[in-house]
């Protein structure tokens, strides 16, 4: 991208490269922060015994592969209140019962993304509300927050991936390249994973050790949203949640949770002052390979930025004078979205760029329509993101499943395409009939054809 835009002299290009990373880093630093304090806390809770514990109390109670992808799945929609924080929590807890029923890391970091950002984009006390709000033009004239909640419905990947994936587990099916790879697993080849280094367990914890930091965890995050958003200064919760600084609330909540962890531990004497501050280099030095690959993804997304290549411009300017509106906008919007976040691996960006151009196109009119089509929008950056190999969300799950990346992103794309396809189908309906609930009915129709044609087929095989 960088030899592109300075016509390929490589010194510019280096240069150019080293000042986008240096700005991307120095921009979200607070993500680092927090993936460092969240390494911290995950080490300190496996150093502790308290994984081990959970792990040993869950293989008593759950009985099953199912219930242990279920079970991974359900935490997974509970821990909704930001992606980064559920792909690296559902990893870390889930690990040690998975294992127990050798579950493929690849299945685990496939149900892992399935449960991050196709929950948060539908969950409205999360940062990605705050996100896809902050994207209205300020002109608008339209509450962010209110037209997010119209949008729920009628985000057709978000409520069809989770389908999919439900289904998927309870019929304990498989096909395409998961289902090969799975099967190389269970013939004996050694499933390659994240070589992260092997925490030592030094401590006693009990099953408590673990819920209580993250129910802390949890807690303290939504508490900072709301304090970064204004609570204290007379703001509504749903306008402190509108305008909270997600990445400075992640920051806080993880932060003061190590904090509490520290007297829980210390004070109990699970483990010494010692493994404490051991934890801190161990927990930093399990996130940089996540660190590392996330600064790559932000460069890329820099030098396709409006400052560089401008390919979002580009793609705006293409959907902008196009004549092709009503009928066809919805699944054009889908289809580009798709594109535009699956070649930067940024879904918020996909949308920073997509919303302002549609409610350009739309006006603000029509509420249903702009609904269907900003809906269209948000499952178009959700679909790419969740394709994309160089997505944050992508190698977070990667990275909590301790799973090589592109094996798990190998094995989740035939699953998503096919969601994707069944989602362009609904928002076709959508735009032809102007209803997102016919949309939403004939894309759940087009799930259940796609999953009975998968079901028949995999039984086939099975007993051929």
């Amino acid at each position: 991208g960088a030899l592109l835009f300075t016509g390929f002299n490589p010194l510019l290009a280096v240069e150019e490269t080293m000042n986008i990373m240096q700005n991307k880093m120095s921009d979200n630093i607070g993500i680092l922060l927090f993936l460092a304090f969240l390494g911290i806390l995950v080490t300190l809770i496996t150093k502790s015994g308290a994984s081990k514990a959970y792990g040993d109390w869950a293989a008593k109670k759950i009985k099953s592969e199912r219930g242990a992808l279920l079970a991974t799945s359900f935490l997974g929609m509970l821990i909704f209140v930001d992606d980064y924080f559920n792909c690296l929590t559902v990893g870390t807890v889930m690990k040690p019962v998975t294992d127990k029923y050798k579950i493929s890391r690849a299945k685990l970091a496939y149900v892992i993304d399935s449960t991050a950002a196709p929950v948060c984009i539908i969950a409205p006390i999360s940062s990605w509300a705050a996100a896809v709000g902050s994207s209205l033009p300020e002109n608008s004239g339209i509450d962010g927050f209110s037209l997010f909640i119209r949008t729920i419905p009628f985000n057709l990947y978000a409520l069809l991936a989770l389908a999919f994936m439900l289904y998927i587990i309870y019929k304990g099916i498989d096909f395409g390249t998961m289902k090969k790879h799975i099967q190389a697993v269970e013939r004996g080849e050694i499933e390659e994973i994240s070589q992260d280094a092997e925490i030592e367990i030094t401590g006693k914890g009990k099953v408590m050790d673990l819920i209580l930091p993250i129910v802390i965890l949890i807690v303290l995050c939504i508490s900072a949203m709301l304090y970064t958003g204004g609570i204290l200064e007379g703001e509504t919760i749903q306008s402190a949640f509108a305008n909270c600084d997600s990445t400075t609330s992640l920051v806080l909540g993880s932060f003061f949770t190590l904090i509490f962890t520290f007297i829980l531990y210390i004070s109990r004497k699970v483990i010494n002052f010692q493994e404490f501050c051991d934890s801190f280099t161990q927990g930093v030095k399990s996130m940089v390979p996540a660190i590392m690959i996330l600064s790559l993804a932000w460069t890329l997304s820099g030098i396709c930025s409006a400052e560089y290549l401008n390919i979002g411009g580009y793609v705006g300017g293409l959907v902008g004078g196009s004549a092709l509106i009503g009928a066809l906008l919805p699944f054009l919007f889908f289809i580009i979205a798709t594109g535009l976040a699956f070649s930067t691996g940024t879904s918020w960006g996909t949308f920073g760029i997509l919303i302002p151009i549609a409610i350009a196109i739309l006006g603000t009119g029509d509420i249903n329509l702009v609904s269907i089509n900003v809906a269209a929008i948000l499952a178009g950056a959700v679909c790419g993101d969740h394709i994309s190999p160089i997505s944050d969300t992508t190698i977070l799950a990667s990275a909590g499943a301790q799973c090589n990346h592109i094996v798990h992103v190998s094995t989740q794309i035939p699953y998503a395409l096919v969601v994707a396809g069944c989602s362009a189908v609904g928002f076709l309906a959508s735009g032809i009939t102007q209803n997102g609930w016919i949309g939403l009915g004939v894309g759940s129709i087009a799930m259940v054809i796609a999953l009975w044609v998968i079901t028949k087929r995999e039984e086939k095989l099975k007993n051929a």
